[in-house]
């Protein structure tokens, strides 16, 4: 059996002002520097630095589909893209598989969403009406 010992505390961050605070569930909601929404990003989640705008970019489009940073038992969080290229293959990839955006973003390699597509293509050829 595996025990996470940790505080409780999970990361809230402020898209606008790049900021990342530790809260406990159930606190406050509201960024302390513009008073904006604070998303709740998981307890693993690496901040990045906030100068690094590129960092922020592939963050927001992480948080924004739904992904957070939780980890299951002692593996952490797995893998997800850092930057703007590796969220732009993932979408690019994903484009017309029918999988949801927040699995094709958590997906390592973009090959295995190549065959999504084929799959999807072969299935709605298959379901069409013969003439």
């Amino acid at each position: 059996m595996c025990y996470r010992g940790g505080t409780g505390s999970r990361h809230h961050v402020c898209l606008p002002c790049r900021a990342s605070y530790k809260r406990r569930t159930g606190g406050t909601t509201a960024c302390p520097r513009c008073r904006g929404p604070l998303i709740d990003a998981g307890q693993d989640l690496h901040v990045p630095r906030r100068a690094d705008t590129a960092a922020w970019r592939a963050l927001t489009a992480l948080l924004q589909a739904g992904v957070r940073f939780e980890s299951g038992c002692c593996h952490g969080p797995g893998w997800r893209p850092r930057t703007p290229r590796e969220v732009r293959e993932r979408l690019a990839a994903a484009a017309g598989t029918g999988l949801p955006v927040a699995r094709a973003l958590l997906t390592r390699d973009v090959a295995d969403l190549a065959a999504h597509r084929h799959a999807a293509r072969r299935v709605s050829k298959l379901s069409r009406p013969q003439r």
